[in-house]
């Protein structure tokens, strides 16, 4: 059967693909919603003047706003009715993930199975409506603000109308945005929110390669820089290729049990525990905490005074905190350690998992069941969660460096490269599970023809 299976995975080519009905629909149905999200970044909100924002918004870069910029694909530069991209949900939902990890209630309904989670799910819509209305209002209160500290008129017409017209477009541009994803993995491939932060992120490349083999043919950037990009990019993609997919497999073995011969078999399987179970959600956190205090300090520092305490210490912020210097690297560097072990013990519970193997009469060869299987398991997840840190860190902290060392602001960070990445080898996957799936229903066809005409 093993063969069997071997020899389907290795023959799908086009020729199977093109067969494949149900699947080259759902990928056009995933390309023509992708279509619409893009095109829904260039509808501005009312009330602002998308001449200005481009200026503006030049004023502001190395601020937190370049990660959502980044993520929503470049609809926050030009103020669109998505401008909040799917940020907020995703923030809402590793929020209520965290709850149900750690409050009794919450944890309950997490248990309950199907009718649980869509209660969860539930909360975590609650939250990314609060959380859109919250921070449309302040991005609403800071164009207002920021654009007259400026002299730059980018709202026609200030006031409350304008920051309840821009809190009900934004919030329902982030709702339509969810609904889509939605759409997107019921009816296409992949996992919908996924793809559209990764078709924002890369909606960005055509830009950068333009101006970067620009620079090269103008001479501002040298031909040597723009090889080493090339060659940093394609060893980090390579190496995330690698780690993401890597695993610590535990041997779980299962009591014997009488088969339809009379002999008594051991059934056996393998309990996979992934290099890096907290995945993208520590850089995130890392760099939102970092570039907070310096977008704070951005948009209050033309209005205070530089000799006085709290000028001075917004003077060291920009100074310090700023993109490429070392104070900057160090903290980002711990603060995606730091989130690596604090992210996988909220969602990975080992004593939860020793209870289910025990439950179920699994065990791992040579550690007993119960407190001592769950020190076992935490013990292994420490030690590979040390191997999953530090390729987080280096994947993250190489590009800032490169960044600081070139001048060159490259879009693709290492929390981009890691989304594109994961993104793109999960679709893949998807694609081949349904192009072998379809060549089993192939295979089962025929034998029932065959069996009737016998």
């Amino acid at each position: 059967m093993a063969s069997r299976a071997d020899n389907i995975a290795s023959n799908m080519n086009l020729g199977n693909f093109a067969k494949a009905t149900e699947l080259k629909q759902r990928i056009w149905f995933t390309i023509g919603a992708l279509v619409v999200f893009r095109f829904l970044s260039f509808v501005p909100l009312p009330g602002v003047n998308p001449l200005i924002l481009g200026e503006l918004y030049d004023q502001t870069r190395g601020t937190i706003l370049d990660m959502f910029n980044a993520f929503s694909g470049g609809a926050l530069s030009q103020m669109s009715i998505i401008a909040l991209g799917v940020m907020p949900y995703i923030t809402a939902s590793i929020v209520v993930q965290m709850a149900s990890a750690l409050h009794p209630t919450l944890s309950a309904l997490k248990k309950e199975g199907a009718s649980g989670r869509q209660k969860l799910n539930q909360y975590t819509r609650y939250g990314t409506v609060f959380l859109c209305a919250i921070q449309g209002y302040f991005l609403a209160v800071g164009l207002e603000t920021y654009a007259a500290q400026s002299g730059l008129a980018a709202v026609v017409n200030p006031g409350y109308m304008f920051r309840i017209g821009a809190v009900i477009n934004l919030v329902g541009g982030t709702m339509f945005l969810l609904w889509l994803g939605e759409q997107i993995t019921s009816r296409g491939i992949g996992n919908g929110v996924s793809l559209i932060i990764m078709a924002g992120i890369v909606s960005q490349f055509p830009t950068f390669a333009t101006n970067l083999f620009e620079g090269g043919r103008t001479g501002s950037i040298a031909p040597a820089i723009i090889i080493g990009f090339i060659v940093m990019v394609v060893v980090l993609i390579l190496g995330i290729s690698f780690m993401e997919r890597a695993q610590r497999r535990l041997l779980i073995q299962y009591p014997k049990r009488a088969t339809q011969n009379g002999m008594m078999q051991a059934d056996r399987s393998h309990l996979p525990l992934k290099i890096n179970t907290a995945g993208v959600i520590p850089p995130i956190f890392a760099s939102s905490l970092l570039l907070l205090p310096l977008t704070i300090s951005s948009f209050a520092g033309s209005s205070v005074d530089s000799d006085s305490t709290f000028g001075g210490a917004i003077l060291w912020l920009n100074q310090y905190l700023a993109h490429g210097q070392p104070v900057y690297m160090l903290l980002y560097a711990i603060g995606i350690i730091f989130f690596c072990f604090f992210y996988t013990a909220v969602v990975f519970n080992p004593e939860e998992t020793a209870d289910n193997l025990k439950k179920n009469g699994g065990f791992i060869p040579g550690i007993r069941p119960g407190k001592r299987t769950a020190d076992y398991l935490e013990y292994v997840l420490t030690r590979i969660t040390v191997v999953g840190a530090i390729y987080l860190t280096l994947v993250c902290v190489i590009p800032e460096y490169m960044i600081a060392q070139t001048g060159i602001p490259l879009f693709l960070g290492g929390t981009s490269l890691l989304i594109v990445v994961n993104v793109t080898v999960d679709t893949i996957s998807q694609v081949q599970s349904h192009l072998l799936a379809h060549q089993y229903g192939d295979l089962i066809k025929k034998a029932k023809l065959k069996g009737r005409m016998r």
